[in-house]
């Protein structure tokens, strides 16, 4: 056998001696790999902030800032259906006012939001109030109108009326919801609409979360909502 053969052999043997060892360092990376998907797949369930809205007729009324309100005209209106719609199919017995009384009311009440809370809750008469307060709401970085960035900062007020002190708000929670998560998106990447919509829905959703328990992923940043389109109860 030529020198050439020889080494070529050499190789060959080697390969298969090597072959066993190779193939349980890839069975051992795989499984690794898939017990680390595995955990960023993991769901934890998370309790409600406030859990006193169950059985309790409620209204849903949100403001925002008339500047505000120039620029996102349905703002309002369209939180205000949003998070009734969650609060009504998550809470367990709740009773929410129809939005039409809501909006008549604030119509007819231009001092509203001046009214001592205890009188807001006798008015509309219903036992809880969520009170939502719109600080901020924008869709680009402050100075920069060709980058997407969409932030609603708001304070969300809990008023009930069988309170001892009904003129105080029972608790109060800061929201700051972001849309969307990628990271420097530009312009030409997604319209105005998409943004809006998509910064309306996860700020509904937060606000939501307060008041129901639900599963949350264990690792956000990791998991694969697509991974878990079976399951139901998983919010994201």
């Amino acid at each position: 056998m030529s020198m050439a053969g020889t080494r070529c052999l050499i190789k060959v043997v080697l390969l298969a001696s090597l072959l066993p060892w190779l193939c349980s360092c890839a069975v051992g990376y795989l499984a690794a790999g898939m017990q680390q998907n595995f955990e960023y797949q993991k769901l934890v369930e998370v309790l409600a902030r406030y859990d006193g809205l169950e059985h309790q007729t409620v209204a849903v009324i949100v403001d925002a800032d008339l500047a505000t309100l120039y620029e996102h005209p349905m703002l309002c209106d369209t939180v205000a259906e949003g998070v009734s719609k969650r609060l009504s199919d998550k809470v367990s017995g709740i009773r929410i006012l129809p939005q039409a009384i809501v909006r008549n009311w604030k119509f007819s009440t231009p001092q509203w939001n001046a009214l001592p809370y205890g009188d807001i809750a006798k008015q509309l008469n219903v036992d809880r109030v969520v009170l939502i307060d719109i600080q901020n709401f924008r869709l680009h970085p402050r100075g920069n109108r060709w980058m997407w960035d969409g932030q609603c900062i708001a304070m969300v007020g809990i008023i009930e009326r069988d309170n001892i002190e009904p003129d105080e708000l029972a608790d109060v929670y800061q929201i700051n919801a972001r849309f969307p998560k990628l990271k420097e998106l530009d312009r030409e990447s997604a319209t105005e609409e998409a943004i809006r919509t998509g910064l309306y829905v996860e700020f509904i959703k937060n606000v939501g979360w307060l008041f129901y328990p639900h599963l949350q992923p264990k690792y956000p940043d990791k998991y694969r909502p697509e991974l878990d389109r079976n399951n139901a109860d998983v919010e994201m």
